[in-house]
C-alpha cells in the first residue's frame, strides 16, 4: 500500500487538509502518516528515514504533503525517496505579487492563539455543557439549537460547529416519550428562531441503533420509521429548517447548517 505523509514544523493541520482534499479525488487506498512539529534538522532526518523505509517496504514512492517555514528543514525532506508537494510554495508567490507585500513566514501562525481561538474554546465548553438536552437554561447564549431523534448526529455536528467555527451549539433530543403528543417544549418555543432539525433515513437509523441496543424496540425499523415520520411532520408544521444526515459527513452537515442558518464564523 502506498503511503501518504503529512509533515510540518507546526501542527501539520494545513498539510493534512490539503493532502486529504487532493487524495480524496483518487480511487486509491493510502496508509496515512502525520508528522507534526518537525522543527529541527535532527527530527527532519528521522522523518526522512521513515519515508525511505516506507518506500523500501512498499516499492512505491510515498507522497509527501508538507509546509515548512525553515528552508533548511524543507531541503532535508525533499531529498527523501518520496514525492514532495508544497502547498504554500505553490500559492505564496502569486499572492505576494498580487498584494505587493512580501510574505513573512512564522511557525504556527496559522493555528496560533488568537481571539478566534478563544471563541472556539468557549464554544466547545458551551456545547459540552449543553449536550443532549442536559439543561435548557443556557439556550439564550446559543447560536443554534439542533433537535432531532436519538442517534441522528446532533452531538458530533454540534462539536464540529464549535471546534471549527466557534459556534455555540446546543442540542435537544426528541425521544420516544415525546411521541404521543409531539410538540415543541416551552423552552424550545422560546428560542424557536435558533432551532435547526436533523433527520435520517429510517433504515440507516435502525442500523445505528441496532449496534447500540440490539434487538430492542428502540432499534426496530417500525419504531425508527414512526419517529422519523412524526419528527419530520413537526419540522414542517413549525417551519423548522432541517437536513437529512443519512449520506452526509459531519463536515458537510455543519457547512450546510452554517450556510442555511447564516451563522457567523469565528474560525480565523
Amino acid at each position: 500500500m502506498r503511503t501518504a505523509f503529512y509533515i510540518s514544523d507546526g501542527t501539520a493541520l494545513t498539510s493534512e487538509t490539503f493532502g486529504h482534499a487532493i487524495l480524496s479525488l483518487f480511487p486509491v487506498t493510502f496508509e496515512h502518516r502525520t508528522l507534526p512539529f518537525i522543527d529541527e534538522q535532527e527530527k527532519a532526518l528521522r522523518a526522512v528515514e521513515e519515508i525511505n523505509l516506507a518506500f523500501a517496504e512498499s516499492g512505491e514512492r510515498p507522497l509527501i504533503f508538507h509546509t515548512f517555514v525553515d528552508p533548511a528543514i524543507k531541503r532535508i525532506i525533499v531529498k527523501s525517496e518520496g514525492v514532495s508537494y508544497d502547498f504554500l510554495d505553490h500559492y505564496v508567490a502569486p499572492v505576494q505579487a498580487e498584494l505587493g507585500v512580501s510574505a513573512q513566514p512564522k511557525t504556527n501562525r496559522t493555528h496560533g492563539i488568537s481571539p478566534e481561538y478563544n471563541f472556539r474554546i468557549d464554544a466547545v465548553n458551551y456545547t459540552l455543557e449543553n449536550d443532549d438536552g442536559v439543561t435548557t437554561k443556557n439556550y439564550g447564549e446559543a447560536d443554534i439549537i439542533l433537535i432531532g431523534a436519538s442517534r441522528t448526529g446532533k452531538t458530533p455536528t454540534c462539536l464540529y460547529l464549535a471546534l471549527q467555527y466557534g459556534i455555540k451549539a446546543a442540542n435537544y433530543p426528541i425521544t420516544e416519550d415525546d411521541m404521543e403528543h409531539l410538540q415543541l417544549s416551552y423552552d424550545l418555543k422560546m428560542h424557536r428562531h435558533k432551532l435547526f432539525g436533523l433527520t435520517i433515513d429510517a433504515e440507516r437509523l435502525q442500523s445505528i441503533r441496532e449496534a447500540r441496543r440490539a434487538g430492542s424496540r428502540y432499534a426496530s425499523i417500525e419504531q425508527c420509521q414512526f419517529e422519523i415520520a412524526e419528527i419530520e411532520a413537526l419540522y414542517r408544521r413549525e417551519a423548522i429548517p432541517y437536513l437529512n444526515s443519512t449520506y452526509a459527513s459531519v463536515e458537510e452537515i455543519a457547512a450546510k447548517i452554517m450556510t442555511i442558518a447564516k451563522l457567523r464564523r469565528h474560525r480565523y
